[in-house]
């Protein structure tokens, strides 16, 4: 049977195969295993694929583009109304053919097949929400006409919506879910290699406004103030990179390190010496940084967004943070003092072990057989 992935992650074509964001393609070369033949539609870029991209694996994958838009300026509206109905033809005529399709949500090329499979409601569909499914959380007005329309079994019918986390008011169309990034086998590796001092804490994210790296640094340097010894290593790039090197190098806080984008054996290998990870993100959907720090017993400090108070346990599985500097600097303190950590480490990873990628590709197996798929 033919599968048929609408998604607003952007491509890249390299030696006949097509990349995309790692974390995304490694969940859709599952996906992909049970179906005869695959076609993604989204944006094409001209770019080269780098560390954090990977190819997908398939041998009949059919790639049908479509044009990257957004409405963050006047010109880009303007390019935004012109690629719209294009997008909107090439969708619609995909989904006159007989596929079963899976939609990325939240995004711009989402939300375009939100509107679309309305119109198709006999069709066998699956969504994936990689967003806040939080009903109580500020979110962009785009993002909550994709959720209203996703949940809605009025408007969204043969759906099953895998969204993030536990939540009330949910229709029959959603399901909880989760993903992974490390197989049983790895099991076997998660012995750490910390040294007790200094304490290493990792920073794992886009340098972007949205993942807040200025306050890991704000909150790494009161703790070095108050005569902890630290290290902060910073795992990524991003547009504030240069500020945030140039913020460190007028305060001359030689405590931090920048690594860029890594591979996922490099990274492995931080989380396995790091004590903490810390994110303090505005908005998340499932932050697999924070459980792949968990999988090796690397303690997370994140925000409490979307499903990460779940998934800490309420604080018992890691640290939430306030944004407050000296409220975190003070739980993170009594935390170190208190001769818990290792038990906070512990129960981490048993609860992010549980999480494999073989137990995701059995949950993903689960939700094709529901959709009256017959498997390969």
């Amino acid at each position: 049977m033919r599968f048929t992935v609408f998604t607003h992650v952007t491509h890249v074509k390299h030696n006949d195969k097509l990349y995309a964001y790692r974390p995304y393609v490694t969940e859709m070369n599952i996906w992909f295993k049970y179906f005869d033949e695959i076609r993604v539609v989204a944006p094409l870029s001209k770019a080269h694929f780098t560390a954090i991209d990977a190819p997908y694996e398939h041998a009949k994958i059919t790639f049908v583009e479509l044009k990257a838009f957004d409405f963050t300026s006047f010109r880009n509206l303007l390019s935004a109304l012109f690629y719209l109905p294009v997008n909107l033809f090439v969708i619609f005529r995909e989904f006159q053919k007989k596929s079963h399709f899976h939609l990325r949500c939240p995004g711009n090329i989402g939300l375009l097949a939100c509107v679309v499979q309305i119109f198709f409601p006999r069709k066998q569909k699956t969504a994936k929400y990689a967003g806040n499914w939080d009903p109580n959380s500020n979110q962009p007005k785009s993002y909550r006409c994709q959720r209203a329309i996703l949940n809605s079994t009025f408007w969204s019918k043969n759906m099953r919506v895998l969204v993030y986390g536990d939540w009330p008011d949910n229709s029959t169309n959603i399901q909880p879910f989760f993903t992974a990034t490390y197989s049983e086998q790895e099991l076997l590796e998660t012995t750490t290699n910390r040294e007790e001092f200094p304490i290493q804490f990792s920073f794992v994210g886009g340098i972007t406004a949205g993942k807040n790296p200025f306050y890991a640094l704000e909150l790494i340097e009161n703790l070095q103030q108050q005569g902890l010894a630290c290290r902060l290593n910073f795992y990524g790039s991003g547009d504030l990179e240069n500020a945030l090197k140039q913020r460190i190098l007028e305060k001359k806080l030689s405590f931090c390190n920048f690594f860029g984008a890594v591979s996922k054996e490099d990274l492995k290998a931080a989380y396995q010496k790091s004590h903490f990870m810390i994110l303090p993100s505005q908005s998340e959907g499932w932050p697999k940084a924070v459980a792949e720090a968990m999988f090796w017993g690397c303690i997370p400090v994140i925000t409490p967004v979307s499903c990460v108070p779940q998934m800490l346990d309420f604080g018992k599985r890691g640290i939430l943070l306030t944004g407050d500097v000296i409220r975190d600097s003070e739980q993170l303190i009594t935390l170190l003092q208190s001769g818990e950590m290792a038990a906070m480490s512990k129960a981490a990873q048993q609860w992010s072990i549980s999480y494999t990628l073989e137990s995701f590709e059995n949950a993903i197996k689960a939700v094709i057989h529901h959709a009256n798929i017959t498997i390969n």
